[in-house]
């Protein structure tokens, strides 16, 4: 981390969060972002922007500096300068480091909130203060759908959750990060230079620790793409799923699973990749046969 660089808006009304986002090659997408941030019913404290050493001759920076000073009236941005790329599991732990609200909420350089996030799931998280990590549904919104908060249907706040056990997330992950608030000030963080599946081990480390982790079942992420096999960091499944075998050796080195459930959880693991590959090429087979029927 080289610098950082902040304006401060108004304070008043403002939910105790910290918003952090890694954003690396990300200028034509960041606006979007931010703009589901600027329409929430509630607006977070500050908002930091962690730029990871993007080689893209300055644009990501420039777009970054730009929001600043848009946003700058709203609520207190932050623009974090990373020296060298970390990837986006070191970025977010920068971004926590200097955060100063008591919540985290994880968003990702091109998706976007529906804009009762942080109004339904900081109440949430005000009304349960044992909740240390809160997740949510999400749907996807294609990088072509420009975001209007007006599309979105009204949700109401509820307290209906789901518990997440360990179990539950060991066999799999149940959050996409920009799902995810936590209280920041819990005795973890995502494993730096970790560049695949660094916020499930996150998320394990949490659960194993018996601190209490809920899912709400409403929708308010906005995913620019599959969990898997499309785009960004999810089409490069072996990676990931070299990320997931990692995981699991992690947990048994540092004394959180036996080696019995580690060897069970990795075979289920690859038995899960396996499926995937299968669909992927199920898919790709199928779109081929759509193609050359179109041409015949």
């Amino acid at each position: 981390m080289t610098s950082y660089t902040d304006k401060l808006g108004k304070v008043d009304g403002k939910a105790s969060v910290s918003v952090v986002i890694p954003c690396y090659c990300c200028s034509e997408t960041i606006n979007r972002t931010l703009a589901s941030v600027a329409e929430q019913t509630m607006l977070p404290y500050e908002v930091l922007l962690i730029e990871d050493a993007s080689p893209d001759q300055g644009k990501t920076r420039e777009a970054l500096h730009r929001l600043v000073d848009q946003y700058g009236d709203i609520f207190a941005v932050k623009l974090i300068l990373m020296g060298v790329n970390g990837g986006a599991a070191s970025a977010r732990n920068a971004g926590w480091t200097i955060a100063t609200q008591p919540y985290i909420a994880f968003l990702d350089s091109d998706d976007a909130w529906h804009p009762q996030k942080i109004e339904c799931q900081y109440k949430y998280m005000q009304a349960y203060p044992d909740v240390v990590l809160c997740g949510h549904t999400y749907r996807i919104l294609r990088a072509s759908e420009k975001y209007s908060r007006e599309k979105y249907t009204s949700v109401l706040y509820t307290a209906t959750a789901r518990a997440i056990r360990p179990l539950n997330l060991l066999l799999s992950n149940p959050f996409v990060t920009p799902s995810v608030m936590v209280k920041s000030d819990i005795p973890f963080r995502f494993m730096p230079g970790k560049r695949y599946t660094d916020d499930h081990l996150l998320w394990m480390e949490i659960a194993l620790a018996g601190l209490k982790v809920v899912k709400l079942p409403t929708p308010l992420a906005l995913i620019d793409k599959a969990l898997y096999g499309e785009g960004g960091l999810s089409s490069h499944m072996w990676a990931m799923e070299k990320g997931e075998l990692h995981n699991y050796w992690h947990l048994h080195k540092t004394g959180r699973i036996g080696l019995p459930m580690v060897m069970g959880l990795m075979t289920f693991s690859l038995a899960k990749y396996m499926r995937r590959i299968v669909i992927m090429g199920t898919r790709r087979v199928s779109a081929w046969t759509r193609q050359r029927n179109k041409e015949a």
